[in-house]
C-alpha cells in the first residue's frame, strides 16, 4: 500500500529546490562574521515569537577576545551558529566561575530553548581549556555540531525508502534503507547543515529533501488512523478485566522506597532547557502512536496519542543526570532501564489505572515537557501505599517520582480543552545489584516506611461542591496530618479492591464517551495476572531496534577545514 501524503514540516525542512554546496549552505546561515556582545541572556539574544532561542549560539566571555581564544576566531562557529560574547549579567549567568586570568571558555546554547533557561547549557556543551586536553575544534564538532537524526517510513508499505547524504560536491551517497513502520525507525549521526535526499525504491523518485537544523525525528508519509468502527461499550469488558488485573499486580511487590510511593520535584534547568528545545524544534514531527492490539491503557479508539521519539544520544545525556535524582529519591543506587516518549496526549485523552513492569520499572519519573490550551488542569493520579488517591498537577519542567511497579497510577479524568496537548517523557529504573527478586523482601529504610495510619481528617475547599467542581480543589486539600502532603484528591477517594478502580474509571468517564456504564459486573475479573508484568522484554515501550549503528561519520569532515 502506498501513501503519498507527506508529513507537514516547517519551511526549510522539506523542499525540492536544487541542492547547494555545503559552503553555500553555511554561508546562507551566517548573518555576519562580526561578534555581538550582550549583557543579558533574556534580553540580548534573538528569540522567536514564542520566546524560544532563534538559533544556536556559541558564547564566550567578552574578555577572551583579547586572548586569541579559538572560540573567538571568525571560523569558530559553523552552520546554524551565531558567535556571541558575554559580559555583565550574561557572563555571570552562563559562566558563574569565570576568572579573567583563566584559559579560554565557551558554551553552546540550544536553539529552541526557552528564554528564561536558555543560558543553562548541559555539561557536555561547555568548554574550559583548563579542564580538558581536548582541542576546541574537536569539542565543538563532537559536542555542538554533531547531532542525531531519526527517520521513519510511513510512505510506502511495500517498497523501502532510501536515505542519501549529499556530499559537499553535490554527490548523493547512500546512507541507509528505511522499511515501513515505527519499529523500523532508523537513527544515525550527522552534522548541522548536512543535506539529505530521500528516494522511494518503487520508482527511484525523490520524495523529500531536508537539511539538518537540529537533533531530528522525521517521518515521511502519514500512518493510517486507527479503525473508526468502534461501538459503544466495545472495550468495557477488557477495561474491567484489566483494572482487576492491575489491582492484583500492585500487591505483588512488597518492597517500598518512600512513605507515600511518590513525590513531586523539578528538573535541573539545563536538563529542562535541552529537553524543551528538542520538543519545540520537533513539535510538528509527531507521529501517531501505534496502539491497536496493545491493550486499553490509553483510549486510542477515542482520541489519537502521538509520539516524538527521542534520539539515543540525547537519551543517554539526559539519563546521566536523571538517574542521580532518582537514586537520591529512592535511597538506593539505581540503573536506568527504559526512557520512553515523548508521548503527546491531546484533547479527550485518558490513561487507565495501572502499575508498570515488575523487573524493570521499579522506580520511575514522569517529566512534563510541554502543555497548552487546557481548560482544566490534568493531574496525574497516584494511589499511595494505603490506597488514598493523590492528584498531582504538573507544570512544564516538573517531575513526579513514583514507585511504578508498586503504586497504581493513571489519568482517568479526560484531558480537556480545544486543541489541548500534554507532552510527557517517562524514565524507568531498578536498584543496582538486587536482581529480579528485588520486590520479595519487605524492607524500608528508616523514615521511609509506608504511611498507613494517619491522624485527623482532610478538609476539602468550600468551592468543591460536586464531582464537576473537584478540579477547583487540586493541591488545596488540607490534612491534619502533614505527612499526607498537598495533593490528596478533592474526592477523598480510597481504593481497596479492583471494583474500586472500576468505580473510579466510571466516575471519571465523560458524557458521550464510547465507554458504557454497567452495574451488573460479577466482580471476578479473569483471575490471573498477565505474564508481561514479569517480563523484562519491554517491546511495547522502548527498544534499541531502530538504531542501526550507522552514521555519516564515514563522511565526517575535518573540523579544522571548516567543512561542517
Amino acid at each position: 500500500m502506498k501513501n503519498h501524503l507527506l508529513t507537514t514540516l516547517p519551511f526549510g525542512f522539506l523542499c525540492f529546490a536544487s541542492s547547494t554546496t555545503k559552503a553555500g549552505a553555511q554561508e546562507s546561515a551566517q548573518d555576519s562574521p562580526t561578534i555581538a556582545t550582550v549583557s543579558s541572556i533574556e534580553e540580548g539574544l534573538p528569540y522567536d515569537k514564542n520566546g524560544r532561542l532563534a538559533s544556536y549560539h556559541l558564547v564566550f566571555p567578552a574578555g577572551d577576545m583579547a586572548k586569541n581564544c579559538p572560540a573567538t576566531r571568525p571560523d569558530s562557529a559553523h552552520y546554524g551558529f551565531k558567535r556571541t560574547a558575554l559580559e555583565g549579567d550574561a557572563l555571570e549567568f552562563v559562566f558563574p566561575n569565570y576568572d579573567e586570568d583563566a584559559p579560554c571558555m565557551a558554551a553552546c546554547l540550544e536553539r529552541g530553548a526557552e528564554a528564561s533557561i536558555a543560558g543553562y547549557p548541559m555539561p557536555q556543551k561547555r568548554y574550559n581549556a583548563s579542564d580538558t586536553t581536548t582541542d576546541f575544534d574537536q569539542w565543538f564538532a563532537q559536542k555542538c555540531s554533531k547531532v542525531e537524526v531519526c527517520l521513519i517510513n510511513y510512505y510506502d508499505e511495500e517498497y523501502a525508502l532510501e536515505n542519501y547524504w549529499v556530499s559537499p560536491d553535490g554527490e548523493p551517497r547512500l546512507n541507509q534503507a528505511l522499511k515501513y513502520g515505527e519499529k523500523f525507525t532508523r537513527c544515525f549521526l550527522s552534522f548541522l547543515g548536512h543535506k539529505f535526499i530521500v528516494k522511494t525504491t518503487r520508482d527511484d523518485s525523490i520524495i523529500a529533501k531536508f537539511t539538518v537544523e537540529f537533533p531530528l525525528i522525521l517521518a515521511f508519509g502519514t500512518q493510517p488512523p486507527h479503525a473508526q468502527d468502534i461501538q459503544e461499550g466495545q472495550f468495557d469488558d477488557e477495561i474491567r478485566s484489566s483494572l482487576k488485573n492491575e489491582w492484583k499486580k500492585q500487591d505483588v511487590a512488597k518492597r517500598t522506597f518512600s512513605s507515600l510511593g511518590f513525590s513531586k520535584g523539578r528538573l535541573p534547568d539545563d536538563v529542562f532547557a535541552a529537553m524543551g528545545a528538542f520538543y519545540y524544534n520537533n513539535r510538528d514531527h509527531k507521529t501517531r502512536e501505534e496502539w491497536r492490539g496493545k491493550g486499553v491503557f490509553v483510549n486510542w479508539w477515542e482520541t489519537d496519542i502521538f509520539m516524538i521519539q527521542v534520539p539515543w544520544s540525547l537519551k543517554d545525556a539526559w539519563q546521566k543526570r536523571l538517574s542521580n535524582l532518582v537514586s537520591e529519591w529512592a535511597g538506593v543506587p539505581v540503573e536506568q532501564t527504559v526512557m520512553y516518549g515523548m508521548r503527546q496526549y491531546e484533547d479527550g485523552a485518558r490513561l487507565l489505572t495501572h502499575v508498570d513492569r515488575l523487573k524493570t520499572h521499579v522506580v520511575s519519573l514522569i517529566v512534563n515537557i510541554a502543555q497548552g490550551n487546557l481548560s482544566q488542569d490534568w493531574p496525574v493520579e497516584v494511589f499511595d501505599h494505603y490506597g488514598r488517591l493523590h492528584e498531582v498537577v504538573m507544570e512544564p519542567g516538573d517531575i513526579v517520582y513514583y514507585e511504578s511497579a508498586k503504586n497504581l497510577h493513571s489519568r482517568n479524568r479526560p484531558l480537556m480543552g480545544e486543541n489541548s496537548y500534554y507532552t510527557n517523557l517517562f524514565t524507568h529504573y531498578r536498584p543496582i545489584g538486587e536482581g529480579d527478586d528485588w520486590y520479595k523482601e519487605q524492607t524500608a529504610a528508616p523514615g521511609r516506611e509506608p504511611l498507613l495510619e494517619v491522624e485527623g481528617e482532610c478538609h476539602v475547599p468550600s468551592e468543591v461542591v460536586s464531582k464537576e467542581t473537584e478540579h477547583l480543589g487540586y493541591g488545596r486539600v488540607r490534612c491534619d496530618d502533614p505527612r499526607l502532603g498537598k495533593n490528596i484528591a478533592p474526592s477523598l477517594f480510597v481504593v481497596k479492591s479492583g471494583d474500586d478502580l472500576i468505580e473510579w474509571w466510571e466516575r471519571t468517564t465523560p458524557e458521550g464517551s464510547v465507554a458504557k456504564m454497567h452495574d451488573d459486573d460479577d466482580g471476578d475479573g479473569d483471575g490471573k495476572i498477565d505474564e508481561d508484568y514479569y517480563d523484562d522484554d519491554d517491546d511495547d515501550e522502548d527498544s534499541n531496534d531502530y538504531y542501526d549503528g550507522n552514521d555519516d561519520d564515514d563522511f565526517e569532515p575535518d573540523p579544522e577545514k571548516d567543512e561542517l
